[in-house]
């Protein structure tokens, strides 16, 4: 490693932002990623000068944000994500794409590519973020969560389609080829999964559960190096490998070994939450460009623009397309959770960057932009949900008391 003290200091500041999340509690509920950003901001580069990224770092950056979507696709519940619900968030998505783009062809002023870069970050929902507070919360498995899963989920995978088809690099045409093909790969895993397993497998899994076999954990991490090499091979972003395999994941587990999936899922999670994801989101802190954003006062200005855009872009169909069974409160805290952003922006920017197709003080607005969201839109929406109770209605004075503890 060229700064071996660099892992070091960023699982220091892993440890010390749940304590920070932890000790302002009390008074305001603030995400814990934020404090994981925010410090790999004060011990990057460019404010204390502590931590300086190297290619392993990169790396395990890398695997970081994989596993996040990974987790995001493994809580999809697709058996209760369906028929309506389902359908209303198919809609949702491509509306926002045509207004993001429509929006990023105005702001970039007539740059096609740039108006692409722009337009698809603005459409992006951060699911590996929302789910785990509606988790947390005892609302992932209810009608509101399920509701959130679905537009989340589809927020989460079209623009990582998107980035397959429009930012790649290559024509069109080719890489609809290549995306459809891994389609089908994936189609035919989702088959296999599908088909019962033999008994050996659940047996396995239940026996080295608790010993250092750990064979069902080894089979999850088999099946997503599988499917991040298979969208590598393809040419597409390992992301739609790691999002597929989460889902490949929970079939093959709730059908193997339906006694003991929670557990596995434990000990993913813990591999997980406790060091990769953490990881990533101190190297974004690390790695954010805080000089291209502070030197350019248009691009400060851009942060809140972009905020509103979010909100606008996909917040806005979001709202309107929402089950109608949703009170309005529940939609405007739908919306809300829809727009929170940070992993595929980070994504999508650093590949405009790269291709020279969105300069840099651009793209730190965007991902300042993203930051914020993660920061404000999912307390507003938990502090909409707990006045109503959960119900989307106003509560009863002693519910809205106990609600207040978020």
């Amino acid at each position: 490693m060229t700064h071996p003290g660099t892992l070091v200091l960023i699982m220091a500041v892993a440890v010390v932002a749940p304590l920070l999340a932890h000790a302002t509690g009390r008074r305001i509920r603030i995400p814990l990623v934020v404090f994981e950003i925010v410090l790999g901001i004060v011990v990057g580069p460019q404010v204390l000068g502590w931590a300086h990224p190297d290619e392993v770092v990169d790396t395990l950056a890398d695997l970081g944000l994989s596993m996040l979507i990974f987790l995001a696709g493994y809580e999809i519940d697709f058996a209760a994500v369906r028929g309506d619900t389902l359908r209303r968030s198919l809609w949702a998505w491509p509306l926002s794409l045509a207004l993001g783009i429509g929006l990023g062809f105005l702001f970039s002023g007539g740059e096609i590519f740039e108006a692409f870069v722009v337009g698809t970050a603005l459409t992006s929902t951060a699911l590996g973020t929302v789910l785990p507070m509606l988790r947390d919360r005892g609302e992932l498995r209810g009608r509101f969560g399920t509701v959130v899963s679905a537009f989340g989920a589809v927020g989460e995978f079209g623009p990582v389609v998107a980035m397959a088809l429009l930012l790649s690099g290559r024509r069109p045409a080719e890489s609809a080829v290549l995306l459809a093909a891994f389609g089908a790969i994936t189609a035919a895993a989702v088959f296999w999964a599908l088909r019962p397993r033999p008994p050996w497998f659940g047996e396995l899994t239940e026996r080295t559960l608790h010993s250092s076999g750990q064979f069902a954990v080894r089979f999850v991490m088999l099946l997503l190096a599988c499917m991040l090499g298979l969208a590598e091979v393809f040419g597409l972003d390992v992301l739609l490998g790691a999002f597929a395999a989460g889902v490949l994941t929970r079939l093959v587990l709730h059908r193997a070994a339906p006694a003991s999936s929670d557990a596995v899922l434990g000990r993913v999670e813990a591999l997980g939450f406790g060091f990769l994801v953490p990881l990533f989101y101190v190297v974004t802190g690390i790695e954010f460009d805080l000089d291209a954003l502070l030197d350019a006062p248009g691009a400060l200005l851009l942060v809140p623009a972009f905020l509103l855009l979010f909100l606008l872009v996909r917040g806005g169909p979001v709202y309107l397309l929402a089950p109608k069974d949703l009170g309005r409160t529940d939609r405007t805290a739908l919306a809300l959770f829809a727009s929170t952003c940070l992993p595929l922006v980070v994504a999508i920017t650093t590949i405009g960057v790269d291709q020279e197709l969105l300069g840099t003080d651009q793209a730190a607005a965007l991902v300042g932009a993203a930051m914020i969201s993660v920061l404000v839109l999912p307390s507003l929406a938990m502090r909409l949900r707990s006045r109503t109770g959960g119900t989307g209605r106003p509560a009863a004075p002693a519910e809205a008391t106990d609600a207040e503890a978020w």
